[in-house]
């Protein structure tokens, strides 16, 4: 993973500023306790909210990834729309099951008791995304908390401004804007909704902003999911298909640009099989790289001058 990344676009036009989000945390918080999130029926409308959101602007969303990360449509839904979709969906049918109590052992004290383990929401999340998978990690967050019945604020990354700005414009037509509200801005904006106190922190990024979100989430205590970067080694043994390792490899590798926490980041292999290897790796990447408007790894000629990034290094957060 480099430490690098690409320089933040301008703001958007409808980017929040800082001062206007004092209080926001205690706001969302209040869907969850005056009831609005917690029933079933609520939760299943916002997840098919979601999924109508994507499929019903598939066009819209194609353009945005284009004009952000440089994606093919094939790409777009293999990476991003078709994905969140199937996730939106898995989560809705979940419901009933993940919802219900668990009976568990009640302690020989309290005999002749019964007890169980009542799921609740935990409150307000608060979801910080990358710009290397700007929708899919900025919804499939979001449907685990609107699986759970909290309320969320969705902080999209200003380095993907199309895919923002389109969040910014649909998610209050399709979901109830009472639990769910998109902010748009650069570290500014991170900074003041990370001095709010939230219930939940979701993070996909790098591992020193990860340390600015946890050391922010510690002032309250707030729990927090950090999805950071790391390496991702690839062994090719000698008794491997060489030619199909290595067109395994390749795809890996360029899928998305390589902004992929694991794509291939090095690969150890039998000296015996080395040569071969590289040989293979060279024509598989010629191969898949030789038609850029029809491959799935579009992203991967029209970004290829992008450094290399882990699934979701983002400057989405203060430096």
């Amino acid at each position: 993973m480099s430490d690098r990344t690409p320089a933040p676009a301008a703001a958007s036009p409808t980017a929040s500023s800082p001062e206007s989000l004092a209080g926001i945390a205690a706001e969302m918080r209040e869907a969850v306790l005056d009831g609005t999130t917690r029933s079933r029926a609520w939760r299943a409308e916002q997840l098919e909210g979601v999924a109508r959101m994507l499929l019903q602007n598939v066009s819209l969303w194609e353009r945005a990834l284009a004009d952000d990360l440089g994606k093919g449509d094939l790409e777009a839904h293999m990476t991003e729309i078709g994905y969140t979709v199937a996730e939106a969906r898995r989560a809705r049918r979940s419901l009933r099951r993940w919802m219900a109590p668990t009976p568990v052992p009640a302690p020989l004290a309290l005999q002749p008791a019964a007890a169980r383990t009542v799921p609740e929401p935990l409150g307000a999340a608060l979801v910080i995304a990358p710009w290397n998978y700007p929708l899919q990690l900025s919804l499939a967050p979001l449907i685990g908390a609107l699986a759970a019945g909290d309320a969320a604020v969705l902080k999209p990354s200003e380095v993907a401004p199309a895919t923002s700005r389109l969040l910014a414009q649909l998610v209050p037509a399709y979901l109830d804007p009472r639990a769910v509200r998109v902010v748009e801005g650069g570290a500014d904006v991170t900074t003041a909704l990370l001095a709010e106190r939230w219930d939940l922190i979701f993070y996909t990024g790098n591992g020193t902003v990860g340390r600015i979100v946890a050391a922010a989430a510690a002032k309250h205590l707030t729990p927090t999911v950090l999805e950071l970067g790391g390496k991702s080694p690839v062994y090719v043994h000698r008794s491997a298909d060489i030619a199909a390792a290595a067109r395994r490899i390749a795809w890996g590798k360029w899928l998305n640009a390589g902004q992929t926490c694991v794509a291939p980041d090095h690969v150890l292999v039998d000296r015996e099989v080395a040569d071969e290897l590289v040989e293979e790796l060279r024509r598989a990447t010629a191969e898949q790289l030789r038609e850029p408007r029809d491959s799935p790894t579009s992203a991967a000629s029209s970004r290829s001058a992008t450094p290399s990034a882990c699934r979701g290094c983002s400057r989405a957060a203060p430096p």
